[in-house]
């Protein structure tokens, strides 16, 4: 059993594609590395080997969550490590490049790895000499290195090709080091698909493809070509965690709200956020409200098209756990939703409250409508419904004009697509209806080929 068998934990955050880090220092204090701010996985797994977190790292200023090491430090009176370049307004052991901390029998080294933010850090575990892994964030990630646009269009061949003055450095360490990322399958910060979260620097040196540019001016063209789009709350997170999250004192919940009161907040100003399944949404829904399903991805769309400095009702399902709405919320920057339509719908209809519908479609139903597709650039142009429109969802509200009335939309599976038919029906769009499925439904009921390209 190696060291990481026995001493990291990773946690895996599903929907925003991030894996934090416990590592058991072995008397009983950790370590966590990149935590969120919703720390019931992290306090869970400590609590199962009985272990106080001493140390809190962060390796970045992260844009795509609010970080949980401020929380720590006040629950658990854990020293937050972080760069000293990022000027973090809040208390701190700031670190430059070469410093080491002792963390009983182990050390931790930091290393300036710049790129994908100005401060990045790695951090390079050792016993004694030995290095036994590296903790990489947003620098080396499995099979690429993450995006370099964060900080706007005039500096992203700046930090991309700090960014492989970076990934030359960390792969100069032995090839038996493991790598230890922060992002993976699924994020945002431009992390290619696949299952591995984690990896050693000889199995980057033979699969990583950014690693194979035969220089750095190809590395660059590479890495800058593959970015795509990113959600709009990146751009305000990365101060907010300069700044420090709020410290979470109380947990957090949605209140009951009766018919008349979201009735009341809706005249003032209030937007509806309905988590429930997209069929229960399509059979009746409260007019102006926004779909985004509560499933794994639920923080990444809330974040992406909703405002963070507005109420927020949310429309649930029986069943439906509140508290995972709210901590979803919280660890993206929504500090106070209003609260919950108490009864659902049935309260709703029961007080003749407005709703509206959408229909939905099978596949082998769509011929003789305008498409609509609101996948990424990158799942478009690798097959689509030919003659398609394509508005990526993040972009849609902004460009509503350009899809056509009577739309059918469609994503991979018709989660998207239920939020992008409730983005344009509440810009005025009439008769759309949604895809149940994707694009390779579409070619298997109606034995067509699919589009290739942009």
């Amino acid at each position: 059993m190696g060291f990481a068998d026995d001493h990291l934990i990773p946690l895996v955050d599903e929907g925003l594609g991030n894996s934090a880090y416990l590592l058991d220092l072995g008397d009983g204090r950790a370590l966590a590395v990149d935590a969120s701010r919703d720390l019931r996985t992290l306090h869970a797994a400590a609590e199962r080997r009985g272990l106080r977190v001493a140390f809190a790292a962060d390796t970045h200023l992260h844009a795509d969550f609010l970080s949980g090491a401020v929380q720590l430090g006040h629950d658990a009176g854990a020293t937050v490590l972080a760069s000293a370049a990022g000027r973090r307004a809040f208390g701190h052991t700031p670190l430059a490049d070469g410093d080491e901390i002792d963390l009983g029998g182990l050390t931790l080294r930091a290393l300036a790895t710049p790129g994908h933010t100005d401060e990045h850090l790695s951090f390079l575990l050792l016993d004694a000499n030995r290095e036994l892994g590296v903790f990489t964030g947003g620098s080396l990630i499995v099979n690429s290195a993450a995006r370099t646009d964060l900080l706007g269009a005039d500096r992203t061949e700046e930090l991309a090709r700090a960014q492989y003055r970076s990934l030359q450095r960390l792969t100069a360490l032995p090839d038996e080091v493991a790598v230890w990322p922060t992002h993976g399958a699924g994020s945002f910060c431009s992390a290619p698909p696949g299952t591995e979260r984690t990896t050693t620097i000889g199995a980057q040196q033979q699969s990583n493809a950014l690693l194979a540019a035969p220089d750095e001016d190809a590395f660059v063209r590479e890495l800058v070509g593959s970015l795509g789009s990113y959600p709009a709350y990146f751009d305000r997170l990365a101060e907010a965690n300069r700044r420090g999250p709020a410290v979470i004192t109380a947990a957090p919940g949605l209140p009951p709200l009766t018919v008349s009161e979201v009735r009341g907040l809706l005249a003032s100003g209030a937007q509806v956020v309905d988590v429930r399944p997209m069929a229960d949404f399509a059979a009746g829904h409260i007019a102006g409200a926004v779909s985004v399903p509560l499933r794994d991805q639920f923080a990444t769309w809330l974040g992406w098209l909703l405002p963070h400095d507005t109420m927020l009702v949310f429309v649930t399902a029986p069943g439906q756990a509140l508290a995972e709405i709210a901590w979803q919320a919280l660890k993206i920057g929504y500090e106070q939703p209003a609260g919950h339509l108490a009864g659902g719908m049935d309260a709703w209809s029961a007080e003749g409250g407005e709703q509206e519908s959408l229909a939905l479609l099978a596949p082998d139903e769509v011929a003789g409508r305008p498409v609509l597709d609101v996948r990424q650039s990158a799942e478009y142009s690798a097959g689509h419904i030919p003659g398609a429109t394509h508005i990526e969802l993040g972009a849609l509200a902004a460009h509503a004009g350009d899809a056509a009335q009577g739309a059918v939309v469609h994503c991979g599976h018709g989660e998207r697509a239920m939020t992008a038919a409730s983005l344009l029906q509440r810009a005025g769009h009439q008769g759309l209806a949604v895809l149940a499925g994707g694009p390779d439904d579409w070619a298997k009921a109606t034995g067509r080929t699919l589009g290739q390209g942009a």
